[in-house]
Formats: C-alpha cells, structure tokens, sequence
C-alpha cells in the first residue's frame, strides 16, 4: 500500500495481483472517487484526472467540493495514556493540544513520507 497527493487530496494505492493494475479511492472525503492503472504512470494520471473530474463535477452541478479534514478531532484514550501525553506536554510547555498535534504532525509526516 502507498498514497499520493495532488490537489490537497490523497489517495490510498494498492496493487491487485488478480486484476494486474494498481488501484486508487480518494482519502478523507466522504464521497467515493476512484482510479486505477497498469503503470506507476497511467497511475498518476488516472490520480490527477479522478481528481480534476471531481472538481469538474462538483462545479458543474453547483456542489462545493469536500475538501478532508475540519480541524477539530475528538479521541477517546485510556486514563494512563491520557496522563502520560499531559504529563509529556507539561514537561514540554505547551498545551495537551499542542502537543498532539506536533506528534500527530510527525507521525503523519513520515506515513505520508514513505
């Protein structure tokens, strides 16, 4: 599994083995788009055209485009990871929200990264 970017959106890549193409659904919106190739670069385009015909699409028929992600995110912890992440932020100066979002920051960094 892999992802891509264009646009502001991302896609999670697979290969299918049975059908011998590389296979793509847009991430973090919840209308369902997808695309798929035999090459890393019929992949790509097929990308950037699934998402350009989206837009297209979305502007055509006077629909604002989904666009992933509000800001504000709600998790439920345990009590001991809780404590240790607050903890963790104390130590650092900054607020538990802070602190999160530079972790979370990080780790997306490098799951997008590789």
């Amino acid at each position: 599994m892999s992802a891509m970017s264009y646009k502001g959106y991302h896609a999670r890549v697979e290969f299918s083995a049975e059908d011998g193409v590389f296979a793509g659904r847009l991430a973090g919106i919840g209308d369902i788009i997808t695309f798929e190739g035999e090459s890393v670069t019929e992949l790509k385009a097929a990308f950037e055209e699934a998402v350009d015909d989206y837009l297209a699409t979305c502007a055509e028929i006077g629909k604002a485009p989904q666009k992933p992600y509000s800001g504000k995110v709600m998790f439920r912890l345990s009590p001991e990871v809780h404590a240790r992440a607050s903890v963790a932020a104390e130590l650092e100066g900054v607020s538990l929200n802070q602190w999160a979002e530079a972790a979370l920051n990080d780790a997306a960094g490098k799951a997008l990264a590789g």
